[in-house]
């Protein structure tokens, strides 16, 4: 299968890396690509474990906060304490 790359940016980058390397031009952009891909998958990994983090967080706070707290339901939801509307 065959890439052909457009930008003369791209193309000189690619052959100064497979120049310092010493890998072909092939083996220089698969290696760069597997790198870039395993960074990126370990950024995202990273964001959605800090995204559970956070909500492990919350869940602890309003779980604690019910508990600690000395309200009841019933005067959150305003019932006295025999059942009846306040």
């Amino acid at each position: 299968m065959a890439i052909n790359i457009k930008s003369p940016e791209a193309e000189k980058l690619v052959r100064e890396l497979a120049e310092l390397t010493g890998e072909s031009i092939t083996d220089a952009i698969q290696h760069a690509v597997r790198e870039r891909l395993t960074r990126e998958r370990l950024r995202k990994l990273g964001a959605v474990e800090r995204s559970w983090s956070r909500v492990q967080r919350i869940q602890e706070r309003i779980a604690g906060g019910a508990a600690a707290s000395d309200v009841t339901t019933e005067s959150v939801i305003g019932y006295d304490d025999q059942g009846v509307a306040r």
